[in-house]
């Protein structure tokens, strides 16, 4: 079979899914974030990638590589390398940087970090890009449903947010952009 026709393990589907959900297909990030995404594609294509193909390289130089593991699973590792620097230049070309450093205001937008009370708990929440996303760090997308509950909402607000076991009143406390 040709292995154009095999979906082969790169990407994980759920960054897929998410990137293809994201709203007009704008992809707004960080400036912290686009460099983190420069950084791992220029690693990627000229560090990775060319030690990958010397690889390779030498096991074909070897012979027969119906049984070499070394040209196999080499080859293997360049498809995955050359299909995440394809994402990655696809996610740099949509990508709008927006730098919400230093903005003055108590309203969230994209960029702000929130503390929120939940519960009788309370928790920081940062709305960054989908690229970005870290929930244990508390780094939500832009696009969740936490960060769409907090979205325009002031300092002082409760807002709703709709989850698979009912709605649950988040307060703002505190909005700030760092």
């Amino acid at each position: 079979m040709s292995k154009a026709f095999v979906k082969d393990e790169g990407v994980p589907q759920e960054v897929e899914r998410e990137a293809q959900s994201i709203p007009d297909g704008k992809n707004y990030i960080t400036p912290e974030g686009y460099a983190r995404l420069k950084a791992e594609l220029k690693q990627l294509a000229e560090a990775e990638r060319p030690a990958v193909v010397r690889t390779v390289a030498w096991a074909a130089s070897l012979g027969d590589r119906s049984e070499n593991a070394d040209y196999l699973y080499g080859k293997r590792r360049l498809r995955e390398i050359d299909r995440r620097i394809r994402f990655l230049i696809k996610r740099l070309e949509a990508a709008q940087v927006v730098n919400a450093k230093g903005r003055d205001t108590d309203q969230v937008f994209f960029g702000a970090t929130v503390r929120i009370k939940m519960k009788n708990e309370e928790k920081e929440i940062c709305i960054v890009g989908v690229d970005e996303v870290d929930a244990s760090r508390g780094r939500v997308s832009w696009v969740s449903p936490i960060a769409r509950a907090l979205l325009k909402a002031r300092a002082g607000d409760s807002v709703t947010l709709r989850t698979p076991s009912g709605d649950e009143e988040l307060e703002i406390l505190e909005v700030s952009y760092r």
